[in-house]
C-alpha cells in the first residue's frame, strides 16, 4: 500500500551481517517445518465452505459496525463504537467496500450504498488529500464499482443507474490534476481539493506515491476519452525511472521539484512496493509494452541486489550495499505480483519465510529485524493489513497447494481472537502482547477479508464475479476490480499495435526486430519471468520479424518497435555499436544500463522510415 515511515539512520555492511546468516537459515527451516505441520491437518472442502462463510460473517461484522455507528464519517473506531474523518471526510469505507458488496452478491446493500453515493458524495470541499491514498481507495473505488453497475454481464447492475460514481471519478480526478504540475512530472504527495496545491506543501513524495496512480487515472481516460489522466501518470512513472541508479533500482523518496532522491534506500516494501506492482498490472491491463520492459528490468535489478533468498533486504539504490536488514509487512504483497510475472518457486519460499513471522506473533509487524530476529523497536503493530493474505490466495490460486488454505485458516483465527472487536476488528498495536487500538482502516473490509473470501470461495467451487464472471479482473493495490473489458484494454486502435485499426490509412509499413536485446535472467538461481519469457527474450511480442505488409486488409497494418512507438532508444554498452558512432552517441552511452532517449516528433519520423542511424542494443 505504500504507507510511509521514518527515514532510517545509519548502514550494515556485509560481513557485519555474516553471523546472522546461520540465524536465518534457522528461520528457514523452522519455515519448512511449519508448513509440514499445517500440512498434516489439511483443510477439507466442507471445512473451507465453513471458513468461506466465516470471512462472510467477519465482513458484515465490521461492515455493520460501521453503518450503524460510523456512517457517514471516513472510518471506524470499532472499540468504542464510534466514527471518525481520517482522509477528507466523504463516507471512506462505504466507497472502499463497494466491490466487496457485490462479490459476495449483495444486490440490496450495493444498490443502497451506489444510491446514496450518487445523490451525497461531493469533492467540492476545502480539504487537503494525499494523491495516493485518495487515488486507489476513493478514485479506484468509485471506478470499480462503476463498472459493476452499469454492465449486465457482471449481474450486479443497476437499472436506475445514471453514471453518476463516474461522473464523481472524473470530477475527483481533475481536482487532484493540479498535484502533477511539476518540473520532473512526478506529483505532489497532497493535493487541497478546492484550491489545488498549497504553497508550502513538500516537495518530497514517495516512490509508491509518484508511481502506483496508472491504473485508475489509466482507466478514466478511456471512459472520458480524455488522455490527461493516463498521460500525466505514465509521465510520472518516466520521471521516476528516468532517475534510476545505474543498477536500475529506485530509491524510497525523491524531490519532485529536483529530481534528486532524498532517501536512497531501494527496497519492495515501504515507499516502494506498489511501484513495482503498478507496473506490471499496467501492462496487463492495457496492454502496454511501456510498462512491461521498465517492469522486466526493475524486477531483474530487485532480484539481483534486493533478494536474499528467501528474504528481501534494502540496499543503497547507488552502491548495492545492504543498509536495513529487515521484513516489513508491506513487503508480502511481493509473492503474489510474482506469481502474476510467473516467477512460482522462489514466491512460494518467501511466502514460507513471511508466513513463519505471521505464525511466530499471529501477526505480522510493521517490520521484523533479520539480523535479530525480533520485532523491530517502533514497528511493533498490525494495522489490519492485508499483503499476505493477498499473496496467499494468489498462490493457491496458481499451484492449489493445500498449505495455503492451512495458512488462511490460521489468518482466520488470528483475526478471530486476536483482533475482533465489539463493533469490527481493531488494530494491533503490539504484535507481541497483541494490545488493540481503536481503529480500523478501510482496506480491511476493502482488502483483508476479500482476498480470504476468495481464497476460501476457490476452494469450495468458485461462484463469484472473479472467477466466474464475463471478465478478467486486475486487483488495484487496494483491491478494488478492474475489468479488462474492450473499451479498456483494447482502446488503441490505430498502428501502434499488430493487426490493428489504422486510422491514417496508411496500409504499408516495414518494421523490422526491435532495437531492444533483454536476455533471460536467471536472479539468484531463479527463472525470471518464467510465464513471459520464450525462447531468449522475455517478451516475444517486443521481437517482431521483419515483414511488409502492402494492401493485404484496408485499414490493418503490422505495428511499429517498441522504439517507434515511443521515440525511444536504449543504449548498451555491453555491445559494440554500429551505425552512427558521434560523439552524441558515444556520451550517451557511458552508463552501465541502458539510458533512456526521448526523441523529438521529427526524429520519431526519422526512427520510422531510416533504420540506418539505430543504436542496436
Amino acid at each position: 500500500m505504500g504507507k510511509e515511515r521514518p527515514l532510517k539512520r545509519g548502514g550494515i555492511g556485509w560481513l557485519s551481517l555474516l553471523p546472522q546468516l546461520v540465524v536465518l537459515l534457522l528461520l528457514v527451516v523452522l519455515t519448512s517445518n511449519t508448513f509440514k505441520k499445517a500440512e498434516a491437518s489439511g483443510v477439507t472442502p466442507e471445512e473451507a465452505k465453513l471458513l468461506r462463510d466465516e470471512v462472510r460473517e467477519m465482513f458484515y461484522h465490521a461492515f455493520d459496525g460501521y453503518m450503524n455507528h460510523a456512517f457517514p464519517l471516513d472510518e471506524l473506531k470499532p472499540l468504542s463504537c464510534g466514527g471518525e474523518d481520517s482522509l477528507g471526510g466523504y463516507a471512506l469505507t462505504l466507497i472502499d467496500s463497494l466491490d466487496t458488496l457485490a462479490l459476495l452478491g449483495d444486490r440490496e446493500r450495493f444498490t443502497s450504498s451506489v444510491d446514496w453515493i450518487g445523490k451525497n458524495l461531493r469533492f467540492d470541499i476545502n480539504k487537503t488529500v494525499s494523491v495516493f491514498e485518495t487515488t486507489i481507495r476513493v478514485l479506484g473505488g468509485l471506478l470499480s464499482a462503476h463498472f459493476i453497475a452499469s454492465d449486465y454481464a457482471t449481474g450486479m447492475r443497476i437499472p436506475s443507474y445514471n453514471d453518476e460514481l463516474l461522473d464523481l471519478a472524473v470530477d475527483l480526478g481533475r481536482r487532484m490534476l493540479p498535484a502533477f504540475d511539476t518540473p520532473t512530472g512526478i506529483p505532489f504527495g497532497s493535493v487541497n481539493l478546492l484550491h489545488g496545491v498549497d504553497e508550502h506543501e513538500s516537495k518530497v513524495t514517495s516512490t509508491a506515491g509518484g508511481g502506483t496512480l496508472t491504473l485508475e487515472f489509466g482507466i478514466l481516460s478511456r471512459l472520458t476519452n480524455d488522455p490527461i489522466f493516463e498521460q500525466v501518470t505514465k509521465n510520472a512513472v518516466r520521471g521516476l525511472w528516468a532517475r534510476r541508479s545505474n543498477l536500475n533500482l529506485v530509491g524510497a523518496h525523491i524531490n519532485v521539484f529536483t529530481g534528486e532522491w532524498t532517501q536512497k534506500d531501494a527496497g519492495i516494501g515501504t515507499s516502494i512496493d506498489s511501484f513495482y506492482e503498478y507496473l506490471l498490472k499496467a501492462y496487463l491491463l492495457f496492454g502496454d509494452e511501456e510498462y512491461l520492459f521498465i517492469f522486466q528490468e526493475a524486477y531483474a535489478a530487485a532480484m539481483q541486489y534486493l533478494y536474499n533468498d528467501p528474504w528481501y533486504v534494502e540496499v543503497n539504490m547507488d552502491s548495492g550495499a545492504i543498509v536495513w536488514p529487515l521484513f516489513n509487512s508491506l513487503q508480502a504483497f511481493w509473492p503474489g505480483l510474482q506469481v502474476l510475472a510467473g516467477d512460482i518457486n522462489p514466491a512460494i519460499r518467501t511466502h514460507g519465510a513471511f508466513f513463519s513471522v505471521w505464525r511466530r506473533y499471529g501477526f505480522t509487524p510493521e517490520g521484523f529485524n533479520l539480523a535479530t530476529l525480533t520485532v523491530q523497536p517502533g514497528q511493533k503493530s498490525y494495522p489490519l493489513r492485508p499483503e499476505l493474505i493477498e499473496s496467499t490466495y494468489w498462490l493457491y490460486k496458481a499451484t492449489r497447494d493445500p498449505r495455503y488454505l492451512d495458512a488462511g485458516r490460521d489468518m482466520i483465527a488470528s483475526l478471530q481472537y486476536g483482533a475482533r472487536c465489539p463493533c469490527g476488528y481493531c488494530h494491533i498495536t503490539d504484535v507481541e502482547f497483541h494490545k488493540k487500538e481503536d481503529h480500523m482502516e478501510s482496506f480491511f473490509l476493502a482488502e483483508t477479508v476479500k482476498y480470504l473470501w476468495l481464497l476460501f470461495d476457490l476452494a469450495s467451487g468458485p461462484d463469484n464475479l472473479v472467477e466466474n464472471g464475463p471478465y478478467k479482473y486486475i486487483f488495484s493495490t487496494e483491491g478494488h476490480l478492474l475489468p479488462a473489458t474492450p473499451q479498456i484494454s483494447l482502446v488503441k486502435e490505430h498502428c501502434s499495435y499488430l493487426g490493428a485499426y489504422c486510422k491514417s490509412g496508411d496500409t504499408k509499413q516495414e518494421f523490422r526486430k526491435s532495437d531492444i536485446s533483454i536476455n533471460a535472467v536467471e536472479a539468484n538461481g531463479s527463472s525470471f519471468f518464467g510465464s513471459f519469457a520464450h525462447s531468449n527474450h522475455p517478451s516475444d511480442s517486443f521481437f517482431l520479424e521483419s515483414t511488409t505488409m502492402s494492401g493485404l486488409v484496408k485499414g490493418v497494418c503490422p505495428g511499429l518497435t517498441h522504439g517507434q512507438k515511443y521515440g525511444i532508444s536504449y543504449l548498451d554498452t555491453t555491445n559494440s555499436i554500429v551505425g552512427d558512432e558521434s560523439p552524441r552517441h558515444v556520451e550517451n552511452a557511458v552508463r552501465s544500463h541502458p539510458s533512456l532517449v526521448v526523441s523529438d516528433e521529427s526524429t520519431l519520423n526519422a526512427f520510422s522510415n531510416n533504420n540506418s542511424d539505430q543504436v542496436e542494443g
